[in-house]
């Protein structure tokens, strides 16, 4: 982790106050977890965050969830932020990425074994965090299996985790148990 302690505390069921408790209420089992525990200290700033972060986890978004979860866990491996790498690793997983997979996202597109659709996801979240902006080449090798709306849910999920990344880094927020950070 890259502070040792949160910056911005999960704050425990006792302390929510009734508007905290409602939205904490609509996230079911998911309430347990760091970063919804830190983000409630802002209770209108995180209810319409929710909106946009389920949209670009949902079926709603374009994307695969296995291709999403490749772009989400190379951001975050960019990024530096252990957090959003643990709980992606779980969700991943559940989508279909393997272990040896996991390790060549850390590695990035270069790595041997990539598929070019999949080398061109690691590269565009790549470019994105680099330059922000995807170039020319990566956008026509994703457009080969992208349409347009894909290539605008690939940049907006990007985009999504990349903000994330920052909170997370930034705000101190904790790996939650069970989770296992990044390999040492």
């Amino acid at each position: 982790m890259r502070l040792a302690k949160p910056r911005i505390r999960p704050l425990p069921d006792a302390e929510l106050n009734e508007e905290q408790k409602s939205i904490m209420e609509t996230l079911g089992r998911n309430k347990t977890f760091n970063i919804f525990r830190a983000l409630i200290h802002h209770p209108v700033l995180f209810k319409n965050w929710l909106t946009f972060a389920n949209y670009v986890l949902s079926k709603r978004s374009t994307l695969s969830a296995r291709e999403r979860e490749i772009a989400i866990l190379r951001i975050g491996w960019l990024c530096k932020a252990e957090y959003e790498w643990a709980q992606h690793v779980v969700i991943g997983k559940a989508a279909g990425i393997t272990d040896d997979e996991i390790d060549r996202i850390a590695q990035g597109p270069d790595a041997a074994g990539w598929n070019p659709h999949d080398a061109a996801i690691l590269r565009a979240t790549a470019e994105l965090h680099k330059d922000k902006i995807i170039s020319d080449a990566t956008w026509r090798k994703l457009s080969e299996r992208y349409n347009e709306q894909q290539l605008m849910d690939l940049v907006f999920a990007v985009g999504q985790y990349n903000l994330v990344s920052m909170a997370l880094n930034t705000f101190g927020v904790q790996l939650d148990p069970g989770l296992k950070g990044f390999k040492k």
